[in-house]
């Protein structure tokens, strides 16, 4: 009897903990969540895994006078050591790019107007 509630005094306060783990992870924040209607309609990364990680994301805005442009930034993963992330974002309701390059500007400037930018660095601490 004494051996059955030792390992419920262990087990139960283990599963909790594994409970809150996947609540946790299936709970984050996605840019759909965030003011805005933003949208992801295009990424590229370089190949390289020697050294700075270059991601380039494009996304649409439905909703320009209540976009919370770095909140959404935020939600981009960014690394350590000299990794750079871009975030570009365009009107939904004009034009935009659905492919991206790794080469500056990354996308067609005569077609398509970006109305933020927000560039993230990671450190190298």
């Amino acid at each position: 009897m004494k051996k059955s509630k030792k390992v419920w005094l262990v087990a139960i306060p283990l599963i909790l903990i594994l409970g809150y783990m996947i609540w946790d992870s299936y709970s984050q924040p996605s840019i759909g969540d965030i003011p805005g209607e933003f949208e992801e309609v295009a990424f590229v990364r370089n190949e390289q895994n020697k050294g700075g990680v270059e991601r380039i994301y494009a996304v649409t805005v439905g909703d320009l006078s209540n976009a919370k442009y770095e909140a959404c930034a935020e939600l981009f993963p960014t690394n350590d050591f000299n990794s750079v992330t871009r975030v570009f974002f365009f009107d939904k309701n004009k034009p935009y790019p659905t492919t991206l390059t790794l080469e500056p500007p990354h996308y067609d400037t005569s077609k398509y107007e970006a109305i933020n930018i927000i560039k993230r660095r990671g450190s190298n601490d």
